[in-house]
């Protein structure tokens, strides 16, 4: 398992990171998505730790805080040294009914990241994100809240997810006039079947030295190898919860392409899916989430397997996005002079 710097920052992850999103659930949404009790949360956490996974990922949210309470827990019992792991965990969702409950405010943050160090049974949080783009509250009260639980102690590296390239980078423009805690890492879907951030957030992520950590890699459980054209599909979470929203017809297409790569790479369809995000240079950490022990290690299986320039060629163009404004300018107006580019390299 590789370590990889996250942004600009002095923090090493590990190139996997363990998704706890299954922890937890009883009803509604995250019963859908998972009910993983504390045992069986203990042999994933157990066994992503053995693999070398020492990154894991959870939320406030998740499960309304009962996942958090599993994965503070989970690291007790796997006794896992504090220097080892690399815990982040989300502040924005609704915690409560009234409008103080959620969202990005001062109040917000510091009442949840306190309560979030409790149920994680931890004295700090290495990473804490805000996981969502707040409209009622200003950037700069954001920004500030999190310096402050920096300089406390409490947090050592701030994060994002979910938002827009414009807002991270007016973010990161903020925090560096008024000399806050920096943004060192975004939190973004980005799969086969999603590559939407290449279009404007790739792009702002590589200029800023952000680091990319990309939730959902198989498209919600689509490009698990369960999903056929022809109708067959297994068990999964898209049978009770279709989401990420995918275009079904094309990601068809990428399957069967998946498929022939993995015949000639003699790995899964999941292991080449989570391959080729591992093999794009802006990703730092994949998040893998499982409901059990064998669907961990299938996934950690990818970080075994080398994709030649065939395979990439393959996977790039079925999966290509279409054409969109101003990006096709931008090629346009710039072919000779990206020529120049390459030629000087």
């Amino acid at each position: 398992m590789r370590q990889r710097r996250l942004g600009r920052s002095g923090l090493f992850v590990s190139e996997l990171c363990l998704g706890t999103m299954t922890f937890g659930g009883s009803e509604g949404m995250w019963g859908q998505i998972g009910q993983l009790g504390q045992e069986e949360a203990d042999a994933i956490v157990g066994a992503a730790f053995d693999a070398g996974i020492t990154f894991i990922d959870t939320a406030n949210v998740y499960a309304e805080g009962r996942c958090e309470e599993i994965v503070g827990q989970a690291l007790r019992n796997a006794d896992v040294r504090r220097d080892e792991i690399v815990v982040a965990t989300k502040v924005h969702g609704a915690m409560g009914d009234g409008p103080n409950t959620r969202g990005a405010s001062r109040g917000h943050i510091l009442d949840q990241a306190q309560a979030s160090l409790k149920r994680l049974q931890l004295d700090h949080i290495d990473l804490y994100q805000i996981h969502g783009f707040d409209p009622a509250t200003p950037i700069e009260e954001t920004l500030e809240a999190l310096d402050t639980l920096v300089r406390r102690g409490d947090v050592r590296y701030l994060g994002l997810s979910n938002w827009a390239a414009w807002q991270v980078a007016r973010a990161v423009g903020i925090a560096e006039a008024r000399r806050l805690a920096p943004i060192v890492s975004l939190q973004a879907y980005y799969s086969l079947a999603g590559r939407d951030v290449e279009r404007e957030i790739v792009p702002m992520l590589a200029s800023e030295g952000i680091g990319l950590m990309t939730w959902s890699p198989l498209a919600g459980g689509f490009l698990s190898g369960k999903y056929r054209r022809d109708g067959g599909a297994g068990e999964g979470r898209r049978a009770d919860f279709d989401f990420p929203p995918v275009d079904k017809e094309r990601a068809y297409d990428i399957i069967d392409a998946l498929e022939k790569v993995a015949t000639r790479r003699d790995c899964t369809v999941a292991q080449a899916a989570l391959a080729w995000l591992l093999h794009q240079p802006v990703v730092t950490s994949v998040l893998v989430g499982a409901k059990r022990v064998e669907q961990l290690e299938d996934n950690v299986g990818a970080t075994r397997v080398t994709l030649e320039r065939e395979d990439l060629d393959d996977l790039d163009a079925v999966s290509e996005l279409k054409p969109e404004y101003p990006g096709w300018m931008f090629e346009t107006q710039n072919a000779s002079r990206m020529a120049e580019i390459e030629a000087e390299r």
